[in-house]
């Protein structure tokens, strides 16, 4: 991981660097039970209470936009941390889902892969790549631990 210091430019020089922190596959199959865990919580609690849980979205999408975009320069955890307490006041369960979700990833990560999460250093970049690895996941690739394959070059 790189040092504090040296923080990585952008969301498509973290994607790689991302994947390479989940090269096991049962570390891979932890992300994504504890992702559609929380991705089930969150549905349930839309269902439950659409109001105040659309009212914590529109919250969270703002935080979520501007810390995706701080990123490359610092943590945004705190922004993270309002788009969580939103949606936790809007309804408790979603901690649940949270807690869940990162308590799978981190046994993957601890136990299984031995290194530290991404998250404690570019908590947005690795939502949006766990969310993003989840979904090539669901697609039926990823699942042994193979890459993706590197983009196509288009003949001009």
């Amino acid at each position: 991981m790189p040092s504090p210091s040296e923080r990585i430019a952008t969301y498509g020089e973290f994607w790689p660097y991302y994947l390479s922190e989940h090269r096991s596959a049962t570390s891979r199959w932890l992300h994504f039970v504890g992702t559609m865990g929380f991705v089930g919580t969150f549905i349930s609690c839309m269902v439950d209470r659409p109001a105040a849980m659309g009212a914590a979205l529109a919250v969270s999408a703002v935080a979520l936009w501007a810390g995706f975009r701080l990123e490359s320069r610092r943590s945004a955890a705190p922004l993270l941390l309002i788009a969580i307490a939103a949606h936790a006041l809007a309804h408790p369960w979603v901690l649940c889902g949270v807690l869940w979700a990162y308590g799978f990833a981190w046994v993957g990560h601890f136990r299984v892969e031995g290194n530290r999460p991404a998250t404690f250093q570019y908590p947005l970049w690795s939502l949006a790549s766990d969310l993003k690895m989840v979904g090539t996941m669901w697609t039926g690739r990823l699942w042994t631990g193979d890459s993706l394959p590197e983009p196509r070059q288009v003949a001009p």
